[in-house]
């Protein structure tokens, strides 16, 4: 049986097993990008979700990374959809 491993998905954000049931966070907390993801979407200014959680240890450069990596699993690098993202669409 393989065992999932911590996997880095850039300077801010991991995937770790024992943390959250392995849904990316932000490294060094319990907050998942899918949260922050979730106040940007809204519209909530980076800086107050900056503070909202963790008082600014998700510093603006660490949504940004979120909100490239969510860019990137949707789209390829001419801005389509990615080939894997059309096939279950």
């Amino acid at each position: 049986m393989k065992t999932a491993t911590r996997r880095e998905l850039g300077r801010f954000v991991v995937a770790d097993p024992k943390i959250c049931c392995g849904r990316p966070t932000f490294k060094g907390t319990r907050v998942t990008v899918a949260d922050v993801l979730a106040d940007v979407q809204r519209g909530l200014s980076w800086d107050f979700i900056s503070e909202r959680w963790g008082d600014g240890k998700i510093t603006r450069e660490a949504i940004a990374e979120a909100v490239q990596l969510a860019r990137s699993a949707l789209l390829d690098r001419d801005g389509r959809l990615a080939d894997d993202v059309a096939a279950i669409a």
